[in-house]
This record gives C-alpha cells, sequence and structure tokens, in this order.
C-alpha cells in the first residue's frame, strides 16, 4: 500500500469539512475523519464511526458510500473548481470488501478450472470488476470478460482454451 501524507494545502480542509458538515446533517456526530493524500495524488477521506452509522454510511452492497463519494466530489469541486479523485472509506469496508472480492475471483477460477465451464459473477460495479479483471489477469487457466451495457453488464470468468 502506498504511504500516505497529512493535509498539506487547503483543498484538503475543504474537503474534510465538507465530510464533516454532510454527517453533522445526517445526525452522525461522534465520527472521527482522516483527509490524506497518497503518492498518486488520491485523497482518502477515512470515516470512522460506531457499527450502526458504519451500515447506514455502506448501505446494500456498498451503493451508499458509492454516493456519499460523488456527493463529497462534487461538493468539494463547487468549492475549489478543481476535480479530485478521492476515495471514502468507512471503517475497514474497502479493504475488507477488495478482500472479499479476491477470493470470489479465486474460488470462482478454480471452479472453472475443474468444471471447465463458465462462471457468472453476480453484478459488480465497475471498480469491483476491476478487482477481478486484475486478480486473474496472470492465470493461465481462466480469462475474465465483462459483458453487456450499463447497469446490465457482468463479469464472467471462462476457460482459457
Amino acid at each position: 500500500m502506498k504511504t500516505k501524507k497529512p493535509p498539506q494545502n487547503n483543498n484538503l480542509k475543504i474537503i474534510k469539512d465538507i465530510t464533516k458538515d454532510l454527517l453533522e446533517h445526517l445526525d452522525i456526530k461522534s465520527t472521527k475523519i482522516a483527509v490524506l493524500e497518497d503518492e498518486a495524488k488520491i485523497t482518502q477521506i477515512n470515516i470512522d464511526c460506531n457499527e450502526n452509522h458504519q451500515a447506514m454510511l455502506i448501505g446494500y452492497r456498498g451503493e451508499t458510500i458509492s454516493s456519499l463519494q460523488l456527493i463529497i466530489s462534487l461538493m468539494a469541486y463547487k468549492q475549489t473548481g478543481e476535480w479530485q479523485k478521492l476515495v471514502v472509506n468507512i471503517g475497514q469496508y474497502r479493504q475488507q470488501r477488495e478482500e472479499s472480492l479476491k477470493k470470489l475471483a479465486l474460488n470462482s477460477a478454480q471452479k472453472v478450472k475443474f468444471s471447465g465451464e463458465e462462471v457468472i459473477l453476480p453484478k459488480l460495479n465497475a471498480a469491483e470488476r476491476r478487482i477481478i479483471h486484475l486478480t486473474l489477469a496472470d492465470s493461465l487457466d481462466v480469462k475474465t470478460e465483462s459483458i453487456g451495457e450499463g447497469s446490465e453488464r457482468t463479469l464472467v470468468i471462462k476457460p482459457k482454451k
């Protein structure tokens, strides 16, 4: 994992204030918010709150956390005039989700390898599909392919011929 540095410019303070205000409007006050920029210039917003609030902020299959990320990004753009790549993480959700997706990829690849039949994964967003593709990119036994359009896009793991 890339090393992170503490906020060194005004935009990161603005993003932290936006996040704090947004959470207060949602009546979530007892939170710890850390805003850091990694070496790739991606702003990481880490929110630490109680489990009930975490569940609410993450939402079903991470839909709410993705929406929060978009809202914070739009609000930051309006205030700074600059688009910034940012990632919102609540608790350890992003890391746990990535590990879960990697396990899904490897287990599905094993299934494809032994059965010889393709596996269609459940609906995943673009970032989640990317994790699966990258996890299996060097596999000698299987290949991955995204099929479909828009919200109907799915990922298929197939045997290599």
